[in-house]
């Protein structure tokens, strides 16, 4: 049976939806078997990211209405064989979502992938709810500004309450992704460190992603940046999946290296 991987985060805007495409992306990289949902119900935008929003047929509402099977409504991803994408509706309202329903959803993934990776929406509402309640892990994503922090611990209190292992009396892995890191920034005291981020959030850092300008880039033109090996923001989210599997991979180094003037003047 796979495993259930849910992105969340407590406000919108943080790259929740980037670190779920490009993390989908990088464990097909390396031979899993992946599936990756939308959940936010009503403003998909995985699909964008990924490229593949000329190819929705069907969606996830379709499949939980029984509009269509399964398979009609898998994407399979035109670079990575064995990633495959289920979109969410575009017109529906996520109260529209059902526990059982969900449920069903989930466990039918589980049945044919290693990993279902959940792009939750931002937020408390119930789509969020949805995405949590069958959670075997969470990673929470927070920029390091102090109201994505307070609302990110917000998040992590309600998956602790609400989420079917929690009901169990087990507990969901959770992870801290920082996201948007610019070093300059923080070492100049303009901006949290991820000593600070994590000092609040209290749970296990799995990435660290920098600043990077070409994730715009690769949004519009429908390319993951996964693939841009040129970007530190790709070795980031390839180094997140790695510790997804297991492998002990060290953070990346975002120290500014100071020049010749810099290194004399301090």
């Amino acid at each position: 049976m796979g495993e259930v991987i849910t992105i969340t985060s407590g406000k919108g805007g943080v790259g929740k939806s980037t670190l779920s495409a490009n993390l989908a992306v990088g464990l097909a990289d390396l031979g899993k078997r992946i599936v990756v949902v939308d959940f936010d119900i009503g403003l998909r935008n995985l699909d964008m990211i990924l490229g593949l929003e000329n190819r929705i047929v069907y969606d996830v509402v379709d499949v939980m209405e029984e509009k269509c099977n399964l398979t009609q409504a898998l994407i399979n991803d035109k670079r990575t064989r064995n990633l495959y994408f289920l979109p969410a509706s575009q017109t529906s309202d996520k109260n529209i979502l059902e526990t059982e329903k969900v449920a069903k959803l989930i466990y039918d993934l589980k049945k044919d992938f290693d990993f279902i990776i959940l792009d939750s929406p931002a937020g408390i509402e119930g789509g969020f709810e949805h995405s949590i309640f069958l959670a075997d892990r969470a990673i929470i994503v927070s920029t390091p500004d102090v109201s994505a922090v307070r609302d990110a611990d917000r998040v992590i209190g309600i998956i602790d309450a609400k989420s079917q292992k929690a009901k169990d009396g087990d507990e969901v892995l959770k992870y801290v992704v920082v996201n948007r890191i610019r070093q300059n920034m923080v070492d100049k005291g303009e901006m949290l460190s991820v000593e600070d981020v994590l000092s609040i959030l209290a749970l296990p850092l799995i990435g660290i992603i920098p600043e990077d300008n070409q994730i715009i880039t690769s949004t519009n033109e429908g390319q993951p940046i996964y693939y841009n090996n040129k970007s530190q923001a790709a070795e980031a989210y390839g180094r997140i999946a790695r510790r997804i599997l297991g492998e002990k991979v060290p953070m990346m180094d975002l120290s500014v290296k100071k020049g010749f003037f810099g290194r004399i003047f301090g």
